[in-house]
């Protein structure tokens, strides 16, 4: 079993920047890929990024390659996703995931998600 709680949505200026955490806990939580899905109002999940679980392999959507950063911290329970140069079409809520590989996340075939904090970008 793994928990996972994101924690950091808010709402930002269109150009401003969050950074978004997520805790795992439960058994074997540092063998798990995690990564990042969204969703907002009235349009399918998407995936935004993922990590290995040594951190050496990530995954970006296109839509944010370039602005945002997925990173584990040293002690690999715990997963940011920094979010630069925000824009409106980022508003969703986002989801943390955890997965046997980057790419079953990628795959929304992740095992475990979180409640989802929103973020919200103005313009």
């Amino acid at each position: 079993q793994v928990q996972l709680v994101e924690s950091g949505g808010g709402l930002v200026q269109a150009g401003g920047s969050l950074r978004l955490s997520c805790a795992a806990s439960g058994r074997t939580s540092s063998s798990y890929a995690m990564g990042w899905l969204r969703q907002a109002p009235g349009k399918e999940r998407e995936f935004v990024a993922a990590v290995s679980t040594g951190g050496g392999i990530t995954y970006y959507a296109d839509s944010v390659k370039g602005r945002f950063t997925i990173s584990r911290a040293n002690g690999k329970n715990t997963v940011y996703l920094q979010m630069n140069s925000l824009k409106p079409e980022d508003t969703a809520v986002y989801y943390c995931a955890a997965g046997s590989s980057p790419l079953s996340i990628k795959t929304f075939n992740s095992d475990y998600w979180g409640q989802g904090t929103q973020v919200t970008v103005s313009s």
